[in-house]
C-alpha cells in the first residue's frame, strides 16, 4: 500500500459511518467494478479478525465531492484510517491481505 496523503482527516460525517475504535478501512468503488468485490471480501476479513477496525464502502459516484477531495482517481481504492481519522495509508486497486494487516499496523 501506498503512503497516505499526510494531515488528512475524515470523520464519521463525512463517511456516512462511525470510525472504528482503533482504526478504518476506507474503501471507494464503483458499482461494475469487479476488484471493488474482491476487495470488499478481503477488507470484511481483515475488519473481522482485528478488534476495533471499521470496514466502511463508499459508493464514488455517489459521493463525488469526497472522491475530488481526496483525489480517488480509481476503484478500488483504500484509505486506512487512524483512530483519530487521519489518513496513515492509501492505496489503489485490489490489496493482498497481508498488505492490508501491514498497512493496519502503522495505523493501530
Amino acid at each position: 500500500m501506498d503512503g497516505g496523503a499526510p494531515g488528512q482527516r475524515l470523520d464519521a460525517a463525512q463517511l456516512g459511518a462511525e470510525l472504528g475504535e482503533r482504526a478504518t478501512l476506507v474503501q471507494f468503488s464503483s458499482a461494475f467494478c469487479q476488484p471493488c468485490r474482491a476487495t470488499r471480501r478481503t477488507l470484511a476479513d481483515v475488519a473481522a479478525m482485528v478488534d476495533g477496525v471499521a470496514h466502511i464502502e463508499i459508493d464514488a459516484e455517489a459521493h463525488l465531492t469526497l472522491v475530488r477531495q481526496l483525489d480517488i482517481t480509481k476503484t478500488p481504492t483504500v484509505l486506512v484510517l487512524d483512530a483519530a481519522g487521519e489518513v496513515v495509508r492509501r492505496a489503489s486497486g485490489q490489496p493482498r491481505t497481508a498488505d492490508v494487516v501491514a498497512a493496519l499496523g502503522r495505523a493501530i
